[in-house]
C-alpha cells in the first residue's frame, strides 16, 4: 500500500476548502474499502493533539488499525479510555470533494490557527495539516533534537530494532 510522503503547501479558501495533494488522495482512496469510482474516499481528522497545533489525518484502513491496537488494551483500563476519547471524540469523517477538496471547519481552523494556507505533512500512514508558520517552528524543533543525537543514539538506528522484531 502506497503511503503519505511529502510536504505540500495550499490555499485555504473562505469556506475552509483545500485541496489534498494528488499523491495523498491515491492513498485515501486506496485505504477506504468503499472507493468505487463513483464515490469519493473518506477520511477520519484526529485533532486536539497534545502538544501539538495540527491535525492528522488517516485513511479509513489506517485509522481501523489504530482502533484495533487501541482493542487490544485492558476494556476498563484508564490507558484505553483516555486513548478511546482521544481518537473517537476529538475525531471526525471527512469525505473528499469531487475537486479534490476537504472542507475543513471553522472550529478545526481555528484549532490549527489555519487562515489562508495549511500545509499537508506525510507522516507514513497518516498525515498532517498544519499551519505553515507553526510546522517550522515545529520542524526547527524536531531539526535541533535530531541534531542533538550523538551517532550512536541516532534514531535511524532504531530501525535495524524494529526490523528485528518484525522477523
Amino acid at each position: 500500500m502506497r503511503r503519505f510522503r511529502g510536504e505540500s503547501l495550499h490555499k485555504v479558501d473562505s469556506k475552509g476548502r483545500v485541496s489534498i495533494p494528488a499523491q495523498f488522495r491515491r492513498v485515501l482512496e486506496e485505504g477506504d474499502p468503499d472507493f468505487k469510482a463513483d464515490v469519493n474516499p473518506s477520511c477520519v481528522l484526529v485533532h486536539n493533539l497534545k502538544g501539538k497545533k495540527c491535525l492528522e489525518g488517516y485513511s479509513i484502513s489506517s485509522i481501523n488499525e489504530v482502533d484495533d491496537l487501541v482493542a487490544f488494551l485492558p476494556r476498563y483500563s484508564r490507558e484505553r479510555e483516555i486513548l478511546e476519547r482521544m481518537l473517537n471524540a476529538q475525531s471526525s469523517y471527512a469525505q473528499i470533494d469531487d475537486n479534490g477538496r476537504l472542507v475543513l471547519s471553522s472550529r478545526l481552523r481555528k484549532l490549527i490557527d489555519v487562515e489562508s494556507e495549511a500545509i499537508f505533512i506525510g507522516m507514513g500512514d497518516k498525515f498532517q495539516i498544519w499551519e505553515p508558520a507553526a510546522y517550522r517552528i515545529d520542524m526547527e524543533e524536531i531539526e535541533r533534537e535530531f541534531d542533538a543525537y550523538e551517532e550512536s543514539k541516532n534514531p535511524f538506528n532504531l530501525l535495524q530494532h524494529s526490523r528485528a522484531v518484525v522477523d
